[in-house]
């Protein structure tokens, strides 16, 4: 799926052929086989062999992180352009075998005769042949991203029809966008897929609250797969260059990346939620750059979870939170609601994990 978007980025730019200064791209759920994976997307995307390329991780913001690292590069001079991407396939994650059958495994491969490559399998176990897969647990606290967003609904109160209702509103605003051709230059067919297929243009909030919640399974749960983002298979690709760069080309910016900012808060000891981290990485970007929350048309927030999105603006509305979390003097303040995602999100349009 990398090699198909950078193909499809090549194409639609005109790069073939072209050695570009350097191109970043990663997964969060890794096959071992893919160990230079960005490299070998380059290699079979028409760009110049020529053109570099490396692999980076940050969870969910592996693809920013991707094109964030191509634009300093750019920023500092050291090139001209370059490509961010990322991908993933939650369908062909990779198993995992226990210790003792990669010992085994491990053992048979330095074998030098058949004798030798039988010997490692003598005595095994039928419980080492059960394959692990993929867990997606924060592995200090044994929770998933699910179950700590639902602490984090309880400790900011976010109830459940708060959460249905910004989930109707995020397929709403998908399916509109879908049925204005909005994506029609941004995705492109692969295998015969040429839309996402998670969008539910029918979905109600009668049926969103007939679902059963799907991590806290007691009464006291909120989160439903109805409100919650399905992971899904996927990649991205953003070409990144200077303006003089981009000039000479011949192609006309979409955007201009000004600044960025990361943050990380401490979960395992329950001081913050664990997906708490961009209200403390927004707040220190404003404040860089002299600009306050309302001070943009349109805002992009990654929907995890309806909660999560729903915790975080509510956080920057929250007094106590900005002054003892945040060490600000006020309120980071509301958002314009119908500002936010207005082309729908991940809840609806789901999310490759990277």
């Amino acid at each position: 799926m990398l090699t198909a978007a950078l193909k499809s980025l090549v194409e639609c730019c005109h790069l073939e052929g072209k050695r570009l200064g350097d191109c970043a791209a990663g997964a969060t759920i890794v096959d071992p086989r893919e160990w230079n994976l960005a490299r070998e997307a380059v290699l079979g995307s028409g760009l110049a062999p020529e053109t570099p390329a490396f692999d980076l991780a940050r969870a969910c913001g592996t693809s920013a992180e991707a094109c964030i690292a191509v634009a300093n590069k750019i920023a500092l001079g050291q090139i001209d352009a370059g490509v961010g991407a990322g991908v993933d396939s939650i369908s062909a994650s990779p198993l995992l075998w226990s210790h003792a059958m990669t010992r085994r495994f491990t053992a048979m491969s330095r074998a030098r005769s058949l004798g030798a490559r039988m010997r490692p399998w003598i005595g095994v176990r039928p419980r080492e042949l059960k394959p692990e897969p993929p867990r997606i647990t924060e592995r200090q606290t044994g929770l998933n991203m699910g179950e700590s967003c639902e602490l984090m609904a309880q400790r900011w109160q976010i109830p459940r029809a708060e959460q249905d209702a910004f989930a109707l509103d995020s397929h709403q605003k998908a399916h509109a966008a879908w049925q204005s051709g909005f994506f029609a230059d941004l995705v492109v067919p692969f295998h015969g897929a040429d839309h996402d297929n998670n969008v539910r243009p029918d979905t109600t909030l009668e049926k969103l609250a007939a679902l059963k919640p799907a991590f806290d399974r007691t009464p006291a749960g909120t989160l439903t797969a109805g409100n919650s983002t399905p992971f899904t298979d996927g990649a991205a690709a953003v070409l990144l260059g200077s303006e003089s760069w981009a000039q000479a080309q011949g192609l006309e910016p979409w955007a201009y990346l000004v600044d960025a900012q990361v943050a990380a808060v401490d979960f395992f000891d329950k001081k913050e939620g664990l997906l708490m981290a961009p209200t403390y990485a927004v707040a220190r970007l404003l404040q860089r750059n002299g600009l306050t929350l309302q001070d943009f048309d349109y805002y992009e927030i990654h929907e995890a979870f309806a909660a999560q999105v729903l915790c975080t603006l509510k956080a920057w509305e929250s007094e106590s939170f900005c002054r003892e979390k945040l060490g600000l003097n006020r309120a980071l303040g509301s958002i314009d609601r119908s500002k936010i995602n207005v082309k729908g999100g991940s809840v609806a349009l789901g999310h490759p994990f990277g």
